[in-house]
């Protein structure tokens, strides 16, 4: 597993190395085909990222959002959401406080499945529900 340095002096796995291994829990008990949509982010590109991609290929597919179209991204309007919820009440003052609301919103998110649901109606997202 590759590893790449962080601020604090820790080695932690490489973003390849982590999507990799989100794509193999994705596919690890699918019945069918996983079909995953990504944004235009380098590491979804990376050769380690293509090549694992080659050898499931049978498992999972890739398909990438157009390059400088937010608007088709659901990750957006879940970023938009929790941007609001966050900013919403006393501010955090400190990082740690920002960490804890980050937090605390998703957790709520979790249980609300149909709000999440909502991000999908946009005529733009669509595609992806």
């Amino acid at each position: 597993m590759k590893c790449s340095h962080n601020k604090r002096n820790h080695f932690s796995p490489s973003g390849s190395d982590r999507l990799t291994g989100v794509m193999k829990r994705l596919i690890k008990d699918a019945r069918h085909k996983v079909f995953l949509i990504l944004d235009n982010l380098r590491v979804h590109r990376a050769k380690v990222v293509k090549a694992w991609l080659e050898e499931n290929r049978d498992h999972i597919e890739v398909f990438y959002l157009s390059a400088y179209s937010p608007e088709l991204n659901p990750d957006e309007y879940l970023n938009c959401d929790l941007k609001a919820g966050v900013h919403g009440g006393k501010p955090a003052r400190k990082k740690g406080d920002l960490k804890k609301k980050n937090r605390s919103y998703m957790c709520m998110l979790q249980k609300k499945p149909a709000r999440v649901k909502k991000y999908f109606n946009h005529p733009s997202i669509k595609y992806a529900a």
